[in-house]
């Protein structure tokens, strides 16, 4: 049972990873909605300040590069210690987010509140790892794709990648999809927690339930499809909506093409 400090000390507890948004259980991921709503707390109760950030030396113009916004929310700083690599470039990390050992950041790229970033994964290129999301250990979030946040409603799921996971380029995940253990997302898939997915290796299709967003399978291999669309209107003009596959699930070939370089972490 986890503790329930407040304010900065909630922050503090995030970054270390002694509290969680969501975290693994026995019988599945478990929501801690008390910390959405201890974030909350902070946004209602502080004051919009200025943020100074010191230019780094030989960066130009000397002096602050002034942000605002609520006064707790420093943007994070690391030492060696952290054992992270943060690659100049205009990205940002937000206080109140764990970020395991070994992990790199690739310009520009945002990591908000809440959020947990296992260790070794990589966020490139202009991702985003939205509020409260929680992303496994040696999991590549791949450039332009944004992972979700959530604070309202406050009980709902965050978006939640597990270990070894493969997100593509361009990819959306969003309102509280589950991609499990070693799944692949190609590059331009869209999910959110009410998409249908059609998995073609086992000839069935795969949903969110009412309090259950979508949750992909491990080892599953996605690309985006599409499928007609039903009605006069829609059969005489051929339109179909865009849809998700499961084409396969993960062999060798699948993990040649999305091996992770140690040389670069």
């Amino acid at each position: 049972m986890q503790s329930r400090p407040s304010g900065v000390e909630l922050l503090e507890a995030l970054e270390s990873g002694e509290v969680r948004a969501a975290e693994p259980g026995p019988e599945g991921w478990v929501v801690n909605a008390w910390v959405k709503e201890g974030i909350l707390d902070i946004f209602r109760t502080s004051e919009v300040v200025p943020h100074g950030l010191e230019l780094a030396p030989g960066a130009g113009e000397s002096g602050d590069l002034a942000f605002r916004d609520k006064e707790p929310f420093l943007v994070r700083r690391f030492t060696d210690e952290d054992d992270i690599r943060l690659v100049p470039g205009g990205s940002a990390i937000r206080r109140g987010t764990y970020i395991g050992p070994g992990v790199v950041c690739m310009p520009p790229m945002y990591i908000n509140v809440g959020a947990f970033v296992g260790a070794g994964s990589m966020i490139d290129s202009h991702a985003l790892v939205g509020t409260c999301a929680q992303v496994g250990e040696r999991v590549h979030v791949s450039a332009a794709a944004q992972l979700g946040g959530v604070m309202e409603p406050v009980g709902g799921r965050p978006v939640i990648i597990e270990d070894g996971a493969f997100i593509g380029g361009n990819c959306g995940v969003y309102g509280g999809v589950l991609v499990g253990c070693g799944a692949v997302l190609a590059a331009g898939v869209v999910l959110t927690g009410g998409s249908v997915v059609h998995d073609l290796v086992h000839g069935c299709e795969l949903g969110g339930r009412p309090g259950q967003p979508l949750e992909i399978p491990e080892n599953a291999v996605v690309i985006p499809g599409s499928r007609a669309l039903e009605g006069e209107y829609a059969t005489s003009k051929g339109l179909a909506a865009a849809c998700a596959l499961i084409v396969k699930y993960r062999d060798a070939s699948t993990d040649a093409a999305t091996a992770l370089e140690d040389a670069v972490r």
